[in-house]
């Protein structure tokens, strides 16, 4: 797929840009990044010291990957090293990360753990990175920030189709005593069912999921904030945000259920119908009135777009061969090969090579963990995901 006279131009500006945000990793005490850098002059003197959890966690799927691509492993080791600080600073008695902390200090200053805004793509790549690059420590990190979000954060029922119970929920909590901090859910959070998937726990994917979609099909599109305890939104604009469209696409890729090809097509219909304006799509500024803000994110294009386009076509090169390929939490393709699974400086060095354990020679073997991938029956793949009701608990749930 490389064009022609290609001679790596492209690599050569990631080089740059790279080498460019470097800086944001230099002479701190806690080896977490500075959260702005100045391209041209570093980073600035009046820099904010506090940084979000996703902010300085979620570097390691591209800093590792420009790592790779050149045999340089500096990048990836700064990626490295913000991951394991975080990780240092997990609260010793519930084993959760806070959502925002002091670089120069090590305190937290906020301490609302979730799967939501300033955490959500910091576990979601503890995951993707072990896909990527094969390192066992990833995968330990991700399987108990897991096992803790379970067993914290998660409210209702045991098991999504079976048993009574209210809904499935996931809350934000306190990190120091895992008690519930608030009473909303945010829209970014719809992006961790993506993860359930790509863990393998898929029933739990469909119960996340269906909660987020029957907000949106209560309000057309979905807000920022929900509370779920006033069945109201908290903060009411939607800036065409593609977390649910995206756990949409992974789900219809997981089981093949055509339910989430409706569900899809009502996504597309709500955004031709509330946000389409002349030049583009607009944020919607209240999803009660669907008055409208000029402004499109470029994550429409770059996320939303793209996977509502890979959900209709089927016969796409990325979701008949989607063992191949994973996805950066800013959507972008990148390729799962044996080759980013050992280390090239390792090897020039004269280091020992690495045990490496392949996960990319089928697809059935991606997930080296706990997987429900196979609980989902065969006979469901054609009906909806959900009992009926269970459908109607969480449509009732919402307020519709």
């Amino acid at each position: 797929m490389t064009p022609p006279n290609y001679d790596d131009d492209l690599l050569h500006l990631a080089h740059d840009l790279g080498s460019r945000l470097l800086p944001a990793f230099e002479n701190t005490a806690t080896r977490l990044p500075h959260p702005r850098v100045n391209l041209l002059l570093g980073v600035p003197v009046d820099t904010h010291n506090s940084t979000c959890t996703a902010g300085a966690g979620s570097l390691l799927v591209e800093m590792g990957m420009l790592s790779h691509l050149l045999g340089d492993p500096v990048y990836e080791g700064a990626a490295r090293r913000a991951i394991k600080a975080l990780w240092s600073y997990r609260d010793a008695s519930t084993g959760l990360l806070g959502n925002v902390i002091d670089i120069t200090t090590g305190q937290w200053t906020n301490k609302l753990s979730g799967v939501g805004a300033g955490l959500d793509s910091f576990y979601e790549y503890l995951l993707k990175s072990y896909i990527l690059f094969g390192d066992d420590g990833d995968l330990k990190m991700f399987n108990a920030a897991y096992r803790k979000i379970k067993r914290f954060m998660r409210k209702g029922r045991s098991h999504c189709n079976m048993g009574v119970g209210d809904h499935p929920l996931y809350v934000n909590v306190n990190m120091h005593s895992g008690r519930p901090a608030t009473t909303w859910i945010d829209s970014l959070s719809a992006a961790f069912a993506g993860t359930m998937v790509l863990h393998g726990d898929i029933e739990e994917a469909i119960c996340a999921h269906a909660l987020y979609y029957s907000i949106w099909k209560r309000y057309g599109v979905l807000p920022e904030r929900y509370n779920w305890r006033l069945k109201a939104p908290d903060l009411r604009f939607y800036p065409l945000r593609p977390e649910l469209v995206e756990t949409t696409y992974l789900l219809y890729q997981a089981t093949k259920n055509p339910f989430y090809l409706h569900v899809g097509r009502d996504i597309l219909l709500n955004l031709n119908k509330y946000a389409k304006t002349t030049c583009g799509y607009a944020t919607v500024h209240d999803v009660s009135d669907k008055t409208l803000e000029d402004r499109m994110e470029s994550f429409f294009l770059s996320e939303t777009c793209k996977y509502l386009y890979l959900l209709f076509d089927r016969d796409n090169h990325l979701n008949t061969h989607s063992h191949k390929f994973i996805f950066t939490t800013e959507g972008h393709v990148f390729p799962v090969q044996r080759r980013f699974r050992s280390k090239r400086w390792s090897q020039q060095w004269g280091s020992k090579r690495p045990r490496v354990d392949s996960v990319v020679q089928t697809p059935t073997v991606l997930n080296h963990s706990d997987s429900s991938c196979y609980q989902v029956l065969t006979k469901r793949r054609y009906f909806l995901p959900m009992e009926s009701r269970y459908f109607e608990q969480v449509i009732s749930t919402v307020g519709l």
